[in-house]
């Protein structure tokens, strides 16, 4: 058994916001593999709903969507007292240092490059769910 060394994630609620279906379904079946329940959103506006109702361990946000952009999605999280501690990761295709830099300023916790690895996933979520636990 070596989870004395990794961080069970089993039975965390995560969510993924993005519009792009390919996205949300590899984040979905690694994140089920590992034991999470999963919830996807293809839009800030409608994860807004869903992270009201659901309350997610940890939130997957992508920078650009339509209607309402991760960076303002993750804005509208941190500003809420309910969910200001709730850890925000940004994904993107692009791996800029002014998209991180922006990232930081609303407040998310880290960023992954798309397409990201199922270690790079785990591994942020692993990375945060002990803040949050």
């Amino acid at each position: 058994m070596n989870d004395k060394q990794e961080t069970d994630i089993s039975g965390l609620k995560v969510m993924v916001i993005d519009d792009s279906k390919t996205i949300r379904r590899t984040a979905e079946i690694l994140l089920k593999k590992a034991g999470c329940e999963v919830m996807t959103a293809t839009d800030g506006f409608e994860a807004l709903a869903l992270i009201a109702d659901n309350h997610p361990d940890v939130i997957f946000v992508d920078i650009m969507m339509p209607r309402l952009d991760g960076y303002q999605t993750c804005a509208l999280i941190k500003h809420n007292q309910e969910f200001r501690e709730t850890p925000v990761i940004m994904l993107s295709s692009k791996d800029g240092l002014f998209d991180r830099a922006r990232g930081r300023i609303v407040g998310s916790e880290q960023y992954l490059t798309k397409p990201f690895t199922k270690d790079e996933l785990l591994g942020a979520i692993r990375r945060h769910a002990a803040k949050a636990a």
